[in-house]
């Protein structure tokens, strides 16, 4: 029987169709469904090996689960970019008096800056995320800044001729780190890149923080100015400057915005101490102290022998939860004088109770030293200069009423709040002052 000719051809469309909708169903799986399953294959090719010997083939180290979250999350942060440079722009087109200063914060004070004192934002919020930036105005600057362990030479951007680098001095192996961005900044110096650099620097408890000193301009380095923490005999509030330790915040110490409740509770307990106690320290006559005077039970005390580099959630909310239920937050010497404590029980109405001595090392000895920086401020905090005098100074506590305290944790959180403005305002002066003079 023969088939007509027209049945033929539309038997050859029909089954071009059915083959062609079965050929888009077999690519929409194999690349939507199990992508990732093929670059996994993909890099194990590369890779090699499989682990133990049998069983599922281990993940190279290069490959990516989450590459097109990334990818969408790269592109949002782009769009963030351009608009940024947009605002910036019309800035430029209205002819306003606006400076242009780029952050890198390259250690973990860097979010105590940007986050505490400039109080400017941060995306994505997650606290261990890769990559984190963010926009702010102060002053006559428009700063933008980026922090995270992706933030990696050569591969920031960047889009500004003034830079802030924050860096960490503290021990050897942080110093190397360190050196590597002084010398990829200078590189960008010497290629006309960068034209301004300021580094805020965690410096040396000892203050020996002679390894900055060849790259600061007064040398014939690169840095127009050093903001540093501890009383480094360097500062002279004109190319070098003291910077506020601040509170942990690589042990993930929040931002606390104060409030009614933070003012007026009745706090259950007169003092608190949860830290390391050192043989042969000042922490260990503290300690005696409370215990000799039968002050335990008044005061919230977690003593360990050794310290420990990272907080757990627990941990954390332990140490908040003593702080927000005490008058007072004892805060004895350790390498330095100047100790994350002051500020975290400053950031909760805590009254601090420093030990005023100066601890071994360079940093600059005098009548306003140690702490001189919150002491120039007007701190209103309790010094002592030996622990001995603690039972003398929590018998007038609970002499005090409720009123006189909620007085007093106010006037501290209303002067931490202060002392933060003034912190900012003095950056960004500085800045303006020393990058922009001629502009």
């Amino acid at each position: 029987m023969k088939i007509p000719k027209r049945k033929v051809f539309l038997l050859i469309i029909f089954a071009y169709v059915v083959f062609s909708l079965y050929a888009a169903y077999n690519v929409f799986f194999s690349t939507k469904v199990i992508s990732r399953v093929h670059r996994v294959v993909k890099k194990e090719t590369v890779s090699g090996g499989v682990k133990d010997g049998g069983g599922a083939p281990f993940l190279a180290r290069d490959w990516n689960p989450w590459e097109d979250e990334q990818v969408d999350y790269n592109s949002a942060l782009t769009k963030k970019r351009e608009a940024f440079k947009q605002h910036l722009a019309r800035i430029d087109k209205n002819k306003a008096t606006r400076y242009r200063v780029q952050i890198w914060g390259k250690a973990a004070i860097g979010i105590y800056l940007w986050e505490h004192i400039l109080e400017g934002p941060l995306n994505p919020t997650d606290k261990v995320a890769q990559w984190r930036e963010g926009e702010l105005q102060s002053g006559k600057i428009d700063f933008s800044f980026y922090t995270g362990p992706a933030v990696v030479q050569g591969h920031v951007p960047l889009d500004m001729n003034s830079l802030v680098l924050v860096l960490n001095g503290r021990e050897p192996q942080k110093v190397s780190y360190s050196t590597r961005w002084l010398e990829h900044v200078q590189a960008l110096v010497k290629s006309h890149t960068v034209s301004h650099v300021a580094v805020v620097l965690l410096g040396n408890e000892h203050c020996h923080n002679d390894f900055i000193g060849p790259y600061l301009k007064r040398n014939g380095g690169f840095v127009d100015l050093l903001f540093v923490v501890y009383d480094s005999p360097w500062v002279n509030d004109k190319d070098v400057f003291q910077w506020p330790l601040g509170v942990a915040t690589y042990r993930q110490f929040p931002m606390i915005r104060p409030n009614a409740q933070l003012i007026s509770s009745n706090r259950p307990y007169l003092c608190n101490f949860l830290g390391t106690v050192y043989k042969n320290s000042s922490r260990e006559t503290l300690m005696q102290v409370l215990k000799k005077s039968g002050l335990e039970e008044e005061c919230i005390t977690n003593a360990r022998e050794k310290w420990l580099p990272q907080e757990t959630a627990d941990s954390l909310r332990q140490y908040q939860t003593a702080l927000v239920q005490s008058e007072l937050t004892l805060c004895p010497v350790g390498i330095n004088s100047e100790c994350y404590r002051i500020y975290e029980a400053c950031s909760y109405g805590s009254v601090p109770v420093v030990e005023d001595v100066l601890t071994p090392g360079s940093c600059a000895a005098g009548s306003s030293s140690p702490l001189r920086l919150l002491k120039a401020a007007g701190a209103p905090f309790i010094f002592i200069s030996d622990w001995k005098e603690l039972a003398a100074i929590l018998e007038r506590e609970r002499e005090m009423s409720q009123e006189q305290r909620v007085d007093r944790r106010r006037r501290l959180l209303e002067w931490y709040a202060g002392f933060r403005q003034q912190m900012k305002e003095r950056f960004t002066e500085v800045l303006e002052e020393n990058f922009f003079k001629n502009v």
